[in-house]
């Protein structure tokens, strides 16, 4: 998980899918047993599991909350659901595809805890 300062601030949720990072915005605070939204983003390259600082062409700046490991509980196109184990973050969690935005992002809704 990084903090993403750029136009504002989001948090990235990134879980690891073989050579690249399955991405996720997360556009308010994590809070457990509520839904936020988020939007998909493109897959990030493995070296972002370590990196904090500057990103190129102005795309702001990011720092590492949390780090941990996960397991797939259910993962499809539109339905993500794992046990995380991290320092901050820590339970099951699940990702939902709910729509795209007019502009065609993906949006998503993320939840931690209280899932049925």
């Amino acid at each position: 998980m990084l903090e993403h300062l750029w136009d504002g601030v989001h948090w990235d949720f990134m879980l690891e899918r073989g050579e690249i990072l399955r991405t996720w915005a997360i556009d308010a605070a994590i809070v457990p047993g509520r839904d936020l939204p988020a939007r998909s983003l493109g897959d990030h390259r493995r070296l972002y599991l370590e990196y904090e600082g500057e990103i190129s062409g102005g795309r702001g700046r990011v720092r590492r909350l949390d780090s941990g490991t996960y397991r797939a509980l259910h993962w499809s196109a539109e339905r993500v659901r794992i046990e995380v184990a991290g320092s901050q973050l820590a339970g099951e969690l699940e990702l939902r595809f709910v729509g795209a935005e007019p502009l065609g992002a993906p949006l998503w809704i993320f939840r931690m805890g209280n899932l049925d």
